[in-house]
């Protein structure tokens, strides 16, 4: 059994613990990463990116259909389902590697394995070759979350589908069901939805997309309905029976139960911390429904364990755990500059068709919270850009503290709104006022200008409308 010693070890390579692993390494920290499956994580590999690629597929289908409007011909429009999930994989492979090549440039040493923590400041790493022990005074959880699966509702591959399954999919769906509408269900029913399956969204809560602002989700609902899909809201699957090739679906809506039948689901309702088998509870963690418990600097109350990303809990995006892994290694590197990462300072993304972005509070959470709002809109129509581009279904809004000008919140749905999103996200980090960002000179045309109008709106002094 070999025992190595370092400063540091990260348990998950993930863009949480990659990110953790190479910061600590460029602070003079000896520094080993433990993996038990793929370098780069669930974000790389099976998350944010290969969803990317297959919804660019898709983004391209949709366009070719549209070619007449741009002056353009374009016949036999159709699609290659393997082609475009090939793509896809090729994608997250080629990233994966290039994690692998940044490990060995930054001199982490990488231990592909299952790693347990035994003792404070020891984790055990079950590999290939047998089983090898890292000390080290600081350790950094970043294993992640996986897809949460209700009772009953359980994937099984062929009939009912996880984000895994949805991302290699064994055939093209003619009738599905998604079963949540949050970032994932809603990506993955544009995504099929526009190669042609006839689809339904079943939600929970009161209304789609329901971490985005209410006028936001209202207009994303407008949208997919235009586009042909069927939305129910206070809705739940109760039930799912499994037959040859169709599944039918018990729907509560309205106090009543509707049977439904599709020949594929997916499901996507939430995620759980992968927080099991670690040993973490016989070290004095603290877990909450299976996330661990930690203060702002992502400390776990055992000295010299951190836990970032999924497993410290929401808001659950990659960008959050990369950040989180930066602050952590230079805490422990002792730099005396460390900021916590603020959840309300960064930004969501959803790359559906539209697209939707935000970062801070909604409307209603701002007034919730206390505040006296100032909001401002303005709709892609009013856009050159947006209109040129033909996309001209879209809305910016942006909500003010009207006391001090403060940029509590900004929401955008409509065409490359996660690009956009940002330049709100670094005026909020800068604690822009809403007069600075009136004073700033947006280029034209370009869809940022809309940013520009929202913020006059809001103090009654938009020009395009």
């Amino acid at each position: 059994m070999a025992e190595q010693s370092f400063d540091v070890v990260v348990i998950g390579a993930g863009p949480g613990g990659y990110v953790a692993a190479i910061r600590a390494s460029q602070l003079g920290l000896k520094t080993a990463i433990v993996e038990r499956e793929h370098m780069g994580g669930i974000c790389l590999n099976w998350g944010c990116i290969p969803t990317k690629a297959l919804l660019r597929s898709s983004e391209v289908f949709h366009l070719m259909h549209r070619a007449k409007e741009f002056g353009l011909k374009a016949e036999g429009i159709g699609y290659d389902l393997d082609a475009v999930v090939k793509r896809s994989r090729g994608v997250a492979k080629q990233l994966n590697g290039g994690v692998g090549h940044l490990m060995k440039k930054n001199k982490v040493t990488v231990v592909m394995g299952a790693a347990t923590l035994p003792a404070k400041g020891t984790v055990k790493v079950k590999t290939e070759k047998g089983e090898e022990t890292l000390k080290a005074k600081s350790i950094i959880l970043a294993t992640g979350a996986r897809a949460r699966e209700l009772p009953g509702l359980e994937a099984d591959g062929d009939l009912v589908w996880t984000y895994k399954h949805a991302l290699q999919p064994p055939r093209m769906p003619k009738k599905l069901l998604v079963i949540g509408s949050g970032a994932i269900g809603i990506e993955f029913a544009s995504f099929y939805h526009t190669l042609g399956a006839e689809t339904t969204v079943v939600e929970v809560m009161d209304r789609i997309l329901p971490v985005e602002d209410a006028e936001i989700s209202a207009f994303a609902k407008k949208s997919f309905t235009k586009q042909g899909m069927k939305i129910m809201e206070k809705a739940m699957v109760k039930q799912l029976d499994r037959g040859k090739g169709t599944v039918t679906a018990h729907i509560e809506a309205g106090g009543k139960v509707e049977k439904q039948e599709f020949d594929t689901v997916i499901s996507a309702v939430g995620i759980v911390g992968n927080v099991e088998g670690l040993g973490l509870e016989a070290l004095g963690v603290k877990i909450d429904r299976t996330h661990v418990v930690t203060d702002a600097y992502c400390r776990t109350g055992v000295e010299g364990l951190y836990a970032i990303g999924d497993i410290a809990g929401a808001p659950w995006l990659a960008h959050k755990a990369s950040h989180e892994g930066v602050m952590v290694a230079e805490l422990i590197a002792g730099k005396n500059d460390v900021h916590p990462v603020k959840p309300e300072s960064i930004a969501g993304c959803t790359y559906c068709h539209p697209q939707v972005a935000s970062v801070g509070y909604s409307e209603a959470k701002a007034k919730e919270l206390g505040y006296s709002v100032k909001v401002g809109r303005f709709p892609f129509i009013g856009n050159g850009k947006a209109i040129a581009l033909g996309e001209p279904e879209g809305l910016v809004k942006t909500v003010f503290d009207a006391k001090t000008g403060e940029l509590l919140g900004a929401h955008m749905i409509g065409a490359e709104v996660t690009e956009l999103i940002q330049g709100y996200v670094v005026g909020r980090q800068l604690e822009t006022t809403e007069e600075d960002l009136m004073h700033t000179v947006f280029p034209h045309p370009t869809l940022s200008e809309m940013m520009h109008e929202s913020v006059l709106d809001a103090y009654d002094r938009v020009v395009h409308i």
